[in-house]
């Protein structure tokens, strides 16, 4: 079982997180009239992208399982 894709999913939201603060400061910040907002929305878009891609690949592999842990 490979041990690198729960990590590495887990970079990926804090990613998104990281990028979604810092576009709120940009927006802030620029009062509307910057690009750094706009590209802070792409790299977002495009880590979230990622993550889905990854989410699939290991559910495909079975390597993340979709079950709860209350069910039977």
């Amino acid at each position: 079982m490979n041990m690198w894709l729960k990590p590495l999913i887990a970079v990926l939201i804090i990613l998104i997180f990281l990028s979604l603060f810092s576009s709120l400061f940009f927006l802030f910040k620029d009062q509307g009239q910057g690009k750094r907002s706009v590209y802070s929305l792409g790299f977002r878009v495009t880590v979230a992208i990622l993550l889905l891609i990854l989410v699939s690949y290991g559910l495909y592999t079975g390597e993340l399982g979709n079950t709860v842990p209350w069910g039977s």
